[in-house]
């Protein structure tokens, strides 16, 4: 059998769309940060024979399995008892098992109900993989040469839980093949097609693959290796990559635009104030997601109506009576005056017409108005952005980051 592994998500809720499967993608970025990649990724329902099934398909594939979900003490918690179905083994109640059930709602100060027992009750045989943030623990099988890491659906538990529990079984298990490698290159404003051509001139070697993903308005170029000594392999690769696609690359690897503008905001020591209308403090909402921001985010205006504008960042009469609120006087007038009244280093604004309504022959929907103040700098662009209201405004928020990374940039130069 091919040494592989395997991801397998259970529930109802994936399935009808519910919820999105963040679980498939978190599981499988952390097998690559250490050298790993899927083989492959299933999604069955809440049921008995549905995942009995997935189980016994995928033991005889692969050597190593992670199941996510299915866990907890309610009714259609299936995994455990479907588990114990496909691959004969009795459920017995595990007395290691019950006393972290328990220990988990002391730790909360409430009383442990008979139904939460249930999450103790393991296919004979089986290895426990504690939950420390959780009450149900995950378990560990070895069948047909297959190993099975079953783990909570939370997101948080089961990530945690790989990182400290399975990660290291799974290198165990593979020893000596954790040679894939991949790097990652995120690009704002070149399409798919555009992105592709573009890397015909870098002359990659046979052995590297190229995956291309679009992320509206984002375009992921994924590069991948099982080169020896591939890690150095790729970052001699990613020298012409960056040259390649200049400003249009926003991010590499695991950082995202905005981790990006934030990192270098800090080490330059620089601070940013924010005027928002369209995008309705969306920006400051990213920014302030990371932890730090406090360090250069010095405030953020939504001023949506033409009287918060007026009355907070000191537009005036005549620009919203003349050009109008969506217009470059508008958006220079808004950066200036959250800057005036912050005295922050950078001022970014932003205004425009998301949709559906609102728009018109001169101005029609999706045309937006971006701003950049700071000392001896002063600039606006116009964009027309296709798409629907979402789409307008998540465009509008990648690209004012964008330009607030170029000048960055060019401060950093």
């Amino acid at each position: 059998m091919k040494p592989s592994i395997a991801i397998l998500t259970i529930g109802n809720e994936i399935l009808n769309g519910r919820i999105q499967d963040t679980n498939t993608r978190a599981i499988a970025r952390l097998l690559v940060g250490h050298g790993l990649v899927a083989e492959r990724a299933m999604t069955v329902a809440d049921d008995l024979q549905a995942i009995r099934e997935a189980l016994l398909f995928l033991a005889a594939r692969h050597r190593f399995v992670v199941v996510s979900g299915g866990l907890g003490p309610t009714g259609d918690d299936l995994t455990t008892a479907a588990a114990a179905l496909a691959f004969g083994r009795p459920l017995q109640i595990c007395p290691e098992a019950l006393e972290m059930v328990r220990a988990f709602f002391r730790r909360l100060g409430r009383e442990m109900t008979g139904r939460q027992e249930k999450q103790a009750l393991l296919p004979q045989g089986a290895v426990i993989l504690p939950n420390p943030q959780g009450s149900a623990p995950g378990f560990l099988i070895t069948e047909q040469s297959c190993r099975f890491a079953f783990l909570p659906g939370v997101p948080q538990e089961m990530e945690e839980m790989i990182r400290l529990s399975v990660l290291p079984l799974i290198q165990d298990c593979f020893d000596g093949s954790c040679t894939y490698r991949y790097r990652s290159f995120t690009l704002l404003g070149l399409p798919e097609s555009e992105a592709e051509a573009l890397l015909e001139r870098v002359d990659l070697p046979e052995h590297v693959g190229v995956a291309l993903c679009v992320n509206f308005p984002l375009v992921e170029v994924g590069l991948s290796t099982t080169w020896k000594d591939g890690e150095a392999f790729l970052e001699d690769i990613a020298k012409r990559v960056r040259h390649v696609y200049g400003e249009h690359l926003v991010a590499e690897g695991e950082e995202t635009l905005v981790e990006r503008v934030a990192r270098m905001l800090i080490d330059s020591g620089r601070t940013l104030s924010l005027a928002e209308s369209c995008t309705g403090g969306w920006i400051a909402k990213l920014l302030t997601d990371i932890p730090g921001s406090s360090a250069f985010l010095e405030r953020g205006a939504v001023a949506y109506a033409n009287s918060a504008k007026r009355d907070w960042l000191n537009v005036s009469d005549d620009i919203l009576a003349g050009t109008g609120a969506v217009s470059g006087e508008c958006a220079l007038a808004m950066a200036r005056g959250v800057r005036l009244a912050s005295g922050s280093d950078i001022a970014l604004s932003v205004t425009g017409i998301a949709g559906p309504l609102g728009g018109s022959p001169q101005k029609p929907v999706g045309t937006v108005f971006i701003a950049l103040v700071a000392e001896k700098v002063e600039s606006v662009e116009q964009f027309l952005f296709p798409g629907n209201r979402d789409r307008v405004r998540w465009r509008t928020v990648c690209t004012a980051l964008d330009r607030l990374l170029r000048h960055l940039a060019k401060g950093a130069a």
